[in-house]
Order: structure tokens, then sequence, then C-alpha cells
């Protein structure tokens, strides 16, 4: 026993220490985004961010103070939906970001509109999936997209897509329609970067483990995390000890992409040698994650 405990605590200091890492990239990559292109040239982006943006451009207020401020009932959410971990870690990243945008400085880096929308989202996307990958999140969107999609028959990426509609509709309304279409190009650049960062992740990933704990890791899966798994039995072929023939039992699950990081976790605690497959799923059906409904 003092064994897999020494174990687990060398394993939760690897992921604690790489977590830290990339949420402190993340946040040096999003206040690179904001201070050298968006915030110096009025430019606009998607999500929590963008309305923490076109707030201070109206209004003059603290751009660190509104990206707290406006997160706040996502953070709750956060809370209520995800885990206390991912909560706390949101916290923090947040709140770094708020505080480097007060004490970092990032000169204008180019006053060119086309550069500022591609790079700004460019940079911001970047931070905002670095941080993904180190549990936690910039920008509560994604947060709120999860719940109304657990409430409703809403995809995640729906949600997402009229959310920024009407903020960029209400952008072009009370500003003009030129600073909102470049708003919508500065978003897709920062929606292409992060996919791309968090190696193009879709709304729900599904797991595939193998391991000789395979019984611990699906009570751990069901009873622990509460998440739905399917046990496949099967054979082993060939590995690292050569050809084998015993008899294994396969563990799958489906997650949602911000889950898979704890997810993971909890394997490498039980098994850290455990084999893991993760596949993109573009959809779902029935089980114990709510998907839309079909009518025929």
């Amino acid at each position: 026993m003092s064994q897999r405990k020494e174990r687990i605590a060398r394993i939760n200091l690897i992921q604690n220490t790489q977590d830290a890492l990339l949420i402190a990239s993340g946040v040096l990559l999003a206040a690179i985004g904001l201070k050298g292109f968006l915030l110096p040239n009025g430019f606009l982006d998607g999500g929590v961010t963008g309305i923490s943006l076109l707030v201070n451009r109206l209004t003059g207020w603290s751009i660190s103070v509104l990206i707290v401020v406006i997160n706040i009932p996502f953070i709750l959410l956060a809370y209520k939906q995800l885990s206390k971990a991912f909560t706390i870690k949101t916290i923090i990243a947040i709140s770094a970001l708020a505080t480097s945008l007060v004490f970092i400085k990032v000169p204008i880096i180019t006053h060119d509109k086309l550069l500022i929308a591609l790079f700004g989202g460019f940079f911001l996307g970047a931070g905002i999936g670095m941080s993904v990958r180190g549990g936690a999140v910039l920008d509560g969107t994604e947060v709120l997209a999860l719940y109304v999609n657990r409430k409703t028959v809403l995809s995640v990426g729906e949600v997402i897509m009229y959310f920024n509609v009407v903020l960029f509709g209400v952008a072009a309304l009370l500003i003009n329609v030129e600073t909102a279409l470049y708003a919508m190009l500065t978003y897709m650049a920062a929606s292409k970067t992060i996919d791309f960062v968090i190696q193009g992740f879709e709304e729900y990933i599904a797991l595939t483990v193998i391991s000789n704990q395979s019984e611990l890791i699906r009570k751990t899966l069901t009873l622990k995390l509460k998440k739905g798994v399917t046990v496949f039995k099967g054979k082993s072929g060939y590995g690292k000890r050569g050809e084998t023939d015993n008899e294994i039992d396969i563990v799958y699950t489906v997650v949602t992409r911000l889950e898979v990081h704890k997810i993971i976790d909890e394997i490498e605690k039980i098994d850290e040698k455990a084999f893991i497959v993760q596949h993109n799923i573009n959809d779902t059906k029935g089980g114990m994650i709510k998907r839309r409904a079909t009518h025929h």
C-alpha cells in the first residue's frame, strides 16, 4: 500500500506541475493576444472575453475587473457541473489573466486590421487551449454551453454559436457592422486555434482503457466519477512481455472534453501503465449522455 501511495503522490505532483505550467503559458499567451492586438485597437472576440471587451470599449471600465466579474456566474456553474478542482484551477487562471493584464507590458504589435483579427485570435485561442489542457478555462462560455446542453436538446456547439450570434449582433448595433465582422474573424481564428492546441477534441471523447486493473478502474469511473461504462471481453495478443494469450476486460466510456483530463488522471493513479486510446466522437445517442432527440 505504501508503494501505491507513493506512486499516486508522485503522479499527482507531476500532473499538478504540468497543469500549472500549461495554465501559466495559457495566461501569458492570452495576455499577449489581448494587450498586443485586441485591446489597443478596440477589437472584440466571442464568448465571455468578447463581452468583457465590448463593455470595456463602451464604458472604459477596466478589462481586468470585467473579465473576473463577468466570469463569476460561469465559475459557479463549473462548480455545480464539473468539479471542485476544475473550479479552483479556473478561478486561479482567470485571476492570473486579470492580474497579468494590469502588470505585464506588451507593445502594440500592429495596426493592420486583418493581422489584428487573425493573430489576436490566434494568441487568445492558444491561451484558452493551453488552459483547457491544464484543466481550467479562461472563458466560461463552454461551461455555460455544457450546462445548457444537459438541460435542453441544444448541442454544445450550437449553444456557443447562438451565444456569439447575439454578441456580434449587439456589437453591430452598439458600435458598427465592421467591428462585428472583424470580431467574427477574430473568434474564428481563436476557435480554430483552440481546436488545434487541444488536438482537435470534439464535444465528446471516447476512452478505451486496457489495464490489468480494469475492475478497479470500472468502479472508480462508475462509483466515484459517476460515468457510464461498457466492459468488453478481450484477449491479449502481443505486448512488452512478448506474445500472450490471456483474457482481459476492456473498459469503454464517453465523456465531455472538459472531463478528459480528470478521467485520465484517475486512471493513471490506479495503473500508470494503462493503455488509453482517445477517439473523437461527432455525436452520441442514448446512455447516460443526454443528446438531441430525433424525430421521425
